[in-house]
């Protein structure tokens, strides 16, 4: 496909797929091709809107939210985080149309630097946890391979984050970072004030 279609052609309205097969000339190929990629956009979509409406219904019954988002129906559906999450899903896709150069660009750009973030997460949390098993003699209590311990882990943070910091140096993915770390800021901000400062403050009050 790459020796076929040139970059200059290749764009974002048009599957590279797509393109190959207009140019070959096989028949029907391109629609195939199109329903193939609608087919997968859906499933896309609907593992995205599951994992939202978990993620809702895991932060509330963790107490970290609102309790609503934890109420299930009789078949055991949060259905208040499955309708919250629907509609983030419909006003992000409304913004693509209202405005697709701007809004949307940014809350895709958002979106795939959070991944990044989670994965320096999981890279860091890999780290630290196989090192406190180390320091109290746990080694044996892992279940997974730990040849490249502690290398991959350190691997895996690090380039991680260095795909986060040179964010700063492209103009268009740069908008994402000024979001998202505020937006980080402000979790952890919450965090603090609800479970570390406001315990501090109301024993202090149940003291005097």
């Amino acid at each position: 496909m790459a020796a076929i279609l040139p970059y200059q052609k290749a764009g974002v309205t048009e599957s590279p797929f797509v393109a190959v097969f207009n140019m070959i000339g096989i028949p029907y190929a391109a629609d195939v091709m199109n329903f193939v990629i609608i087919t997968g956009i859906l499933s896309m979509a609907n593992s995205g809107l599951y994992a939202s409406t978990r993620m809702l219904w895991s932060l509330s019954h963790e107490k970290l939210i609102h309790p609503i988002f934890e109420k299930t129906n009789k078949q055991g559906i949060p259905v208040w985080a499955l309708l919250a999450s629907l509609a983030g899903g419909l006003l992000a896709l409304l913004s693509s149309f209202v405005a697709a150069g701007a809004l949307y660009l940014n809350l895709v750009a958002v979106s795939g630097l959070a991944v990044v973030f989670v994965w320096i997460a999981i890279a860091w949390s890999h780290y630290k946890y196989s090192q406190q098993l180390k320091n109290q003699g746990r080694q044996k209590d892992l279940r997974y391979p730990k040849w490249a311990y502690p290398l991959l882990p350190l691997a895996g943070f690090i380039g991680a984050s260095l795909s986060v910091i040179l964010t700063i140096f492209d103009p268009q993915q740069r908008p994402a970072l000024l979001w998202s770390v505020p937006f980080v800021g402000l979790v952890y901000a919450y965090y603090f004030v609800r479970f570390k400062w406001l315990p501090i403050l109301k024993k202090k009050s149940t003291e005097v």
